[in-house]
């Protein structure tokens, strides 16, 4: 994910295979409206001209004292799953679940397997740096 093209922090090469400018300006703009910058969409390795493709969670679905998250991964990237009870008082507090997590292709899941307590649980994804 190197050479990035002058006055850019993304990859040439990259910006170039969804025709998006090199110079810079297309790093903090909402190529397809996802809500997601073009710069995210490169950290991620989401599509930044498909609103469809975006780094978010596809499903938190409960079982017993489980929970299955899934979401939408990409081979090379390093992802992050966080659970809160608390999303209300700022800022909010995010406890790791899972770090380092590999992409697959298509999706990834993580079995939280403490999902006790205090409900609801709120789940947030990054990638790793």
């Amino acid at each position: 994910m190197r050479n990035q093209g002058p006055g850019s922090v993304v990859s040439y090469a990259w910006l170039q295979q969804y025709g998006l400018p090199t110079g810079g300006s297309a790093d903090a703009t909402y190529s397809d409206a996802d809500g997601h910058t073009t710069w995210q969409e490169w950290r991620c390795q989401t599509n930044p001209t498909n609103a469809l493709s975006a780094l978010r969670l596809l499903s938190a679905f409960p079982d017993g004292s489980n929970v299955t998250v899934s979401w939408q991964s990409a081979v090379g990237v390093d992802y992050i799953l966080e659970r809160s009870t608390n999303v209300a008082g700022p800022p909010p507090i995010f406890t790791p679940l899972a770090t380092n997590i590999p992409g697959q292709p298509g999706t990834t899941s993580v079995i939280d397997t403490n999902a006790l307590g205090a409900k609801p649980f709120v789940y947030r994804l990054g990638v790793r740096n």
